[in-house]
């Protein structure tokens, strides 16, 4: 019998990110797909980062993980978007080579030590007293494992809706998982039922460029997801433009008129679809008063001419895209490489997991990504990172490693899916974080490194780079505590030319950087006027990390207040034994609820949905008398 640590079923991104997290941390893993033609494939949009998104891989780089690497590598387009809004909804957004992406990934895979690539598709999981010990492949081979990680993505009885036409299927072209679900509800997990799609590609050489906007990447900057990227390797790099169109009038009159063969509203398609990234049709119904929809045309590489229609996902028929498709704006004679389509499959209620991302059930059985019922490649990723994380160091004998709401989104994520569960394709934003500003994708290195290098997955030269820039970056906000002293003509010039009032006597730099006209440039030009005072050279991500503390310095008080109340809660834990039912004062729901989710603290208990602010008033007196802390 093959005999490893940890076995990972699937390798998308969540599995990617689980068998090298798990591998690099010395644990003996194997990860198995379908085919190992597709590893790290991008299923839908060949793009990463975007609003939270980026935070996320800014975090998973943090910790150690490989997806901010792997778009450094491959993008073609790189740009950072809301550069008019603040800080902390401001995101880094990357558009791929498709192809070279999951060749990069597949590369990484197969050259990691304590890692083995196997083919096969996993048909069952072997349970012995509520313990899985391994898998067993569709060939009839038997793998024994001390932990199994579940990352099937849309393949688990994946079902493929274009119009009235339906046919099984992971991805297009690819195999569903139709004995994996099974296994799983036979070892008592509960399974719903969702949906998700992807738009036509086009052929770049069919699309009408005098009627398109182009929207170039960001030219003038250096721009890199990962903190381990060199310089070198993306300065210069060519980049491909995207554009711009839009949906109007006509292209809502054929969706219109064939609302009654989308499975979306005529009753085929079961599963519930992401509300926050809806198809063209589910728009056009929702959004009736709106004359044009947005349209990003997205090339997917640089060898090939496959063009991705994003915003314009469907499942009508492919006659009825064809019609669709040549009504847009500069896509009068598009010609279609790739019909859209919608996908049904099943995913395990996010209620059956621990904070872990174990599941409560069955000991030593991990799951990551869609199959916990998210979207996105980067919410996948995270999860595959903190299950690979947290497989490994249970057989190395460590507690897990839980992120909190306050340190990360890939913990508000966490969180939110077992305090909560969720009944749609649950979608990272920025405005599902209380703590948005103090967890911006600028700081990601800053607030969980530590977390990566203690456990082995970050290196130790990247570590003190980041333990050096947050020296630096106090080292530099001691400086500007200087006061200015008394105005001179260039100073004076500066401020006026700023229109950022008159210099008062005893104002220091730090005051100035405060001003909002006033940025981190300007006030270093201040400092070398100023007699005998030099403030010296840092790396360009360091200055602004201090311009963004010192200009949001209110606000951030603010936010760390609430933390402080938050980690309270937190801190107020919960015996993992505790039963509910004794507790009299707390209403039946609330018993329920918490007898069902056993959350590790009172923080946790707090945000179920059920248990209102009297039950925990009353669970905090009791946990007092009973003396727990």
């Amino acid at each position: 019998m093959h005999k490893f640590d940890v076995i990972v079923v699937g390798a998308g991104h969540a599995g990617c990110e689980a068998a090298l997290a798990s591998a690099r941390m010395g644990m003996k893993t194997a990860i198995f797909s379908i085919t190992l033609d597709n590893i790290g494939v991008m299923s839908c949009n060949p793009s990463i980062g975007g609003p939270a998104k980026s935070h996320l891989v800014k975090e998973i780089d943090a910790l150690g993980g490989e997806m901010g690497r792997n778009i450094d590598k491959t993008f073609v387009q790189i740009r950072v978007l809301n550069t008019k809004k603040g800080p902390a909804v401001r995101s880094l957004r990357a558009q791929a080579d498709k192809q070279s992406y999951h060749m990069e990934m597949k590369k990484t895979i197969e050259n990691t030590e304590n890692l083995d690539s196997i083919q096969g598709m996993v048909t069952e999981l072997l349970v012995e007293g509520n313990k899985v010990i391994g898998i067993k492949t569709q060939e009839g081979v038997t793998y024994s494992s001390k932990t199994v990680i579940i990352a099937a993505g849309t393949f688990m009885r994946g079902l493929i809706h274009i119009g009235d036409k339906k046919f099984q299927g992971g991805r297009m072209g690819e195999l569903p998982s139709n004995d994996l679900p099974l296994s799983l509800k036979k070892i008592g997990l509960e399974l719903g039922r969702f949906k998700t799609g992807t738009p036509p590609r086009i052929d770049f050489r069919s699309m009408n460029f005098d009627r398109l906007e182009e929207q170039p990447g960001n030219l003038d900057q250096l721009l890199k997801f990962s903190s381990r990227t060199l310089d070198k390797d993306v300065e210069g790099r060519d980049q491909i433009p995207c554009y711009i169109t839009y949906t109007n009038p006509d292209v809502h009159n054929v969706i219109t008129q064939n609302k009654s063969k989308s499975p979306l509203f005529n009753g085929t398609i079961e599963g519930t679809g992401p509300r926050y990234c809806p198809s063209i049709e589910d728009k056009v119904f929702r959004y009736q008063e709106k004359e044009k929809h947005h349209l990003f045309l997205e090339k997917e590489g640089y060898g090939t001419n496959e063009v991705y229609i994003s915003g314009f996902s469907t499942s009508l028929p492919a006659e009825v895209q064809e019609k669709m498709v040549k009504n847009i704006y500069g896509l009068e004679d598009a010609k279609i490489m790739r019909y859209a389509y919608a996908i049904e499959y099943d995913y395990v209620l996010p209620e059956e997991l621990q904070y872990s991302l174990e599941t409560k059930k069955i000991e030593n059985l991990f799951l990551a990504g869609q199959i916990n019922g998210t979207s996105g490649y980067e919410e996948a990723a995270g999860q595959g990172l903190l299950a690979g994380m947290n497989a490994a160091r249970k057989l190395q004998g460590k507690e897990p490693i839980i992120l909190d709401r306050a340190d990360s989104y890939l913990g508000t994520l966490v969180d939110d899916l077992v305090t909560k569960g969720t009944n749609e394709p649950y979608r990272m934003f920025t405005a599902r974080s209380e703590y948005r500003l103090l967890l911006r994708e600028d700081n990601a290195d800053l607030r969980l490194s530590q977390i990566g290098y203690e456990a082995g997955l970050l290196d130790e030269v990247t570590y003190n780079l980041v333990e050096k820039k947050k020296r630096d970056v106090l080292e530099i906000i001691e400086k500007l505590s200087l006061s200015v002293g008394s105005s001179n003509k260039r100073i004076e010039e500066v401020l006026i030319k700023k229109n950022s009032g008159d210099l008062k006597s005893g104002t220091t730099l730090l005051e100035l950087l405060k001003r909002p006209r006033l940025d981190y440039k300007d006030i270093k030009y201040i400092a070398e006027i100023i007699d005998g005072f030099e403030l010296g050279q840092y790396p360009e991500d360091t200055e602004y990390q201090v311009e963004v503390q010192v200009k949001y310095d209110g606000y951030i008080k603010k936010s760390l207040k609430m933390i402080e109340k938050h980690k309270a809660l937190e801190e107020r834990l919960i015996p993992k034994d505790f039963d509910y039912d004794i507790v009299s004062g707390i209403t039946g729901e609330a018993k329920e609820k918490l007898n069902e989710k056993k959350p590790l603290n009172i923080g946790q208990a707090s945000r179920i949905s059920g248990v209102s602010p009297a039950d925990i008033s009353v669970l905090l007196m009791v946990l007092k008398i009973r003396g727990d802390k």
